[in-house]
């Protein structure tokens, strides 16, 4: 008879570390894949300029992922503050955070960008469904689906209120519905399309279930409370 113990699985800091790992050699892959365009915007964002880093989609980019160490700092700042106090789940809540804000506000200023003639068009809609996606392309539905990505697979291991995919589905449509609404009243020579609202709906869903075992996982650590026992009668 075999007596050597099964193997175990890896524990919970080591699984953490790997997944960090991974995701931080995704994003060099995809910074080299990239680099070209990046470096076009380098000089400009280097020196300071708002016009040709700021305003553009390279220089967004590029400032998002050099501020990406700055926000692991913040992260593991904040984890180690919980971990201190004694808080359950510190590295996961302050991942959790910062990754909502550092990876939804560099997409949402992309979207706020202005198109060629702000403030000089009326705003522009497109009510009906599904007319706009051949015009978006490949690159456009892809970046739409990314838009709340971010928010939709942190926000449920944050808040438990929004541990569900219907609430992940009414967080993403509502967010999209916000930003749709100011390039329209903003006029900033945007076209405000209902096939937006319903890409960035899908891909804060997809989001949301690709960080379902974390999220379902604090959903369901609630302690149950036992039930009191009836006093004996006599």
């Amino acid at each position: 008879m075999n007596h050597d113990p099964s193997p175990s699985a890896p524990p919970r800091p080591t699984r953490g570390i790997v997944l960090i790992c991974l995701a931080v050699l995704a994003i060099a892959a995809a910074a080299y894949v990239i680099r070209r365009p990046l470096m076009m915007s380098a000089p400009v964002c280097l020196a300071g300029r708002w016009h040709g880093c700021y305003d553009t989609f390279n220089g967004v980019v590029l400032m998002t992922l050099v501020t990406l160490p700055w926000a692991v700092l913040v992260a593991w700042a904040l984890a180690r503050r919980r971990r201190a106090a004694g808080a359950a789940s510190a590295w996961r809540t302050s991942l959790a955070e910062v990754g909502m804000v550092h990876g939804t506000v560099p997409f949402v200023w992309l979207t706020m960008m202005p198109g060629a003639a702000p403030g000089l068009v009326p705003g522009r809609l497109s009510l009906v469904p599904l007319r706009d996606l051949v015009v978006m392309g490949p690159l456009g539905i892809v970046g739409n689906l990314l838009v709340f990505a971010s928010l939709a697979f942190f926000a449920p291991m944050r808040f438990a209120a929004l541990a569900s995919v219907p609430r992940i589905l009414a967080l993403g449509a509502g967010c999209s519905v916000l930003v749709e609404t100011a390039q329209y009243v903003l006029r900033l020579d945007r076209v405000s399309s209902v096939d937006d609202v319903l890409v960035n709906a899908a891909g804060a869903v997809l989001a949301g279930l690709a960080s379902r075992r974390w999220w379902r996982t604090r959903a369901g650590a609630t302690p149950i409370r036992p039930r009191p026992t009836p006093a004996p009668v006599g």
